[in-house]
């Protein structure tokens, strides 16, 4: 497939602080691609950029085969972005909203208003459409935010936290409808703190801290490859006896990481483990035996201090 996005040796500087640090990825087109972080790793940078908000500071960035610098319309015009902040205008419509923004892209008045009919029951939202934003819940406005940056028909769909706050069932409806985005060859960029919506929407991420890549690749082979596809989890753990149980399988290339008082232990396979812990009674009475996660991942390589 095309790429859509390609940065090399992409740097952003502000000032003395470098905010990116000479990163290196590739978008292919009609894929959902994922950009994973903590708190100030550099993901909203990288994304002002590719939106020609923020001009690069090194290396060079393509978007849609365009070098990307503020004022490039040309890029500009094939995205649709869904901010973390909705600015959606309380006082109009929902219908309103939408519509207006399809003026912007110069779309004319019955154009406009066909293409926001077609998105709102594409969202399930037709029905809402004569009510006021404020009246909305929070699936409905984050449904309304997304139909309306569908409005210049995106090749490259920006979705910065795009269920944040919302119910299992809005999460599941947004979901559903960045598939079928897919399917119809729409690019997706998404940036999210739910490691569970990444590893079901991404096709390729990368994970990103202090402005640096620190692994590439599918949720399937970051996990395989970083810790493992099987984890034993022991809660509650007392730390003394987690730390003896870990030199005791050590020799079995195991994998060890706390996560709060759970102590985690990660193996492509958990049966000789388990064996042996059985073997030599060090078995725990209360162990959960599960899959490792894109999460279990991510706390790797990033760590778990908090972040502001």
């Amino acid at each position: 497939m095309a790429e859509v996005i390609v940065a090399e040796n992409l740097i952003k500087r502000y000032g003395n602080f470098e905010a990116v640090h000479g990163i290196d990825f590739s978008v292919s087109e009609g894929a959902c691609f994922g950009l994973l972080g903590p708190n100030g790793a550099g993901k909203s940078t990288t994304i002002r950029m590719i939106c020609c908000l923020a001009e690069i500071s090194g290396g060079r960035l393509s978007v849609l085969g365009h070098d990307a610098h503020p004022g490039n319309l040309m890029i500009k015009r094939q995205l649709g972005v869904v901010s973390q902040e909705d600015y959606l205008d309380p006082s109009l419509t929902v219908r309103e909203n939408v519509e207006l923004h399809g003026r912007f892209y110069g779309m004319g008045y019955r154009q406009a208003k066909i293409r926001a009919q077609d998105l709102l029951v594409f969202l399930q939202l037709e029905d809402k459409g004569r009510e006021q934003v404020r009246s909305l819940s929070g699936g409905m406005r984050r449904r309304a935010v997304i139909a309306r940056a569908l409005m210049g028909t995106p090749r490259i769909l920006i979705l910065d936290e795009p269920t944040t706050g919302l119910d299992p069932q809005a999460r599941l409806l947004v979901w559903s409808k960045i598939r079928e985005l897919k399917q119809e060859g729409v690019t997706i960029l998404l940036t999210t703190h739910y490691m569970d919506e990444a590893q079901r929407l991404a096709d390729d991420l990368v994970v990103i801290d202090h402005g640096r890549i620190l692994e590439r690749g599918t949720p399937d082979d970051l996990i395989a490859r970083v810790v493992g596809t099987d984890c034993l989890e022991i809660a509650e753990c007392d730390p003394s006896f987690g730390q003896t149980l870990v030199e005791r399988i050590q020799p079995l290339g195991i994998i060890s990481d706390w996560q709060g008082d759970s102590l985690m232990l990660f193996s492509s396979d958990m049966d000789p483990v388990l064996a042996q812990l059985q073997k030599e009674k060090w078995l725990p009475a209360q162990y959960y035996r599960r899959r490792a996660s894109l999460e279990d991942v991510f706390l790797r390589l990033t760590g778990r201090d908090l972040r502001e």
